[in-house]
């Protein structure tokens, strides 16, 4: 039995460590296998000699970013926890120093994992940004921040958002109502994002204004896109002539962001995505940006990482199935 001792800087960041009713050091206890006393501001770790290393690194990594202002919740314990894993664990301190934006209330809004900090770098740097991964991984909410942040800043002077009127199990010709209503739900995801960073009273100013603007991919067709931050999401359940079409749009001064997820691809019969094909044309382009998330990445429940490995897990072992199947059809023949 192994023991460690860890000097903090006060009660407070004890509080912020141990969360309401303890529960975020019960999450490093039960992951670790280790138990965390706490002695005024001492905490004492018990446990295996490698368990105790980790939650010392761990717990070290914590206290950082409560003395930066971080709120620790489930989500960032289990990030660097899963970081401690792999030896990554300091790159997470300075993931809390990116600020994006202010969102309309008051709240700084941030990259939360080495993914999204290296998408939004990708996006200040590149002209067209591919963000693709699972869902919960913030590719669009960032990109809208990421475009908010260019709009205040003066760098644009407009922002476009669009995403395909791809239906996923329901057709848009059984909802009630003109176009408009029809289409807004596909595109409620982007309404949200605005409404969170920039507020809604100055949403609809800018949108009266022509400032602002939210349409189906199909809109977009003849039109050159100069001076704008433009954002494509759903970008898997384009055609590829849509993708092509999309990404010739963008004129001077312009900057394009593409999201979507190949895993969820609503596309009906045997149709090509287009944002497939497109990762396999752009990938060597200079300008264009190819960020990859992974499950590590999601920033929301942490049961949704779950519900994602296990669905590539079942992905894999299908494909394992098939290709195997598909040996013993050729050996026969």
């Amino acid at each position: 039995m192994a023991e460690k001792l860890i000097e903090t800087g006060s009660i407070g960041e004890i509080i912020g460590l141990f969360g309401g009713y303890d529960e975020n050091i019960k999450i490093i206890e039960k992951e670790l296998s280790v138990r965390i006393i706490n002695r005024e501001t001492v905490l004492k770790i018990e446990g295996e000699e490698k368990s105790c290393e980790t939650a010392e690194k761990v717990i070290g990594i914590l206290l950082s970013l409560i003395r930066k202002g971080e709120t620790l919740n489930e989500q960032n314990i289990r990030y660097v926890l899963s970081m401690a894993e792999n030896g990554q664990e300091q790159q997470v301190i300075n993931i809390a120093e990116d600020t994006i934006c202010i969102s309309s209330k008051g709240k700084p809004v941030k990259p939360k994992t080495l993914g999204q900090e290296k998408y939004i770098k990708a996006i200040a740097k590149n002209t067209i940004t591919l963000g693709i991964g699972p869902a919960g991984t913030g590719k669009t909410y960032l990109a809208v921040a990421m475009a908010v942040k260019a709009f205040r800043n003066k760098e644009v002077s407009r922002i476009i958002l669009t995403r395909p009127a791809v239906e996923a199990g329901e057709k848009l010709g059984f909802l009630p109502g003109d176009l408009q209503t029809k289409i807004d739900p596909y595109l409620r995801p982007l309404y949200d994002g605005l409404y969170d960073t920039m507020g809604y009273e100055n949403y609809q100013r800018n949108v009266e204004r022509g400032l602002i603007e939210i349409a189906p991919l199909a809109y977009m067709r003849g039109r050159t896109l100069d001076d704008a931050f433009i954002i494509l999401d759903e970008a898997q359940n384009t055609t590829p002539q849509q993708m092509k079409m999309f990404l010739t749009r963008i004129g001077f001064g312009s900057k394009a962001i593409v999201t979507g997820d190949i895993t969820q691809i609503d596309l009906p019969g045997r149709q090509t995505s287009g944002l497939k094909e497109a990762l396999k044309i752009l990938k060597d382009i200079e300008g264009i940006a190819i960020c990859n998330f992974s499950e590590k990445d999601v920033v929301r429940h942490p049961l949704v990482q779950k519900i994602i490995k296990a669905y590539e897990k079942y992905e894999f072992r299908k494909d394992v199935v098939k290709n195997e199947a598909k040996k013993r059809y050729i050996f026969k023949k």
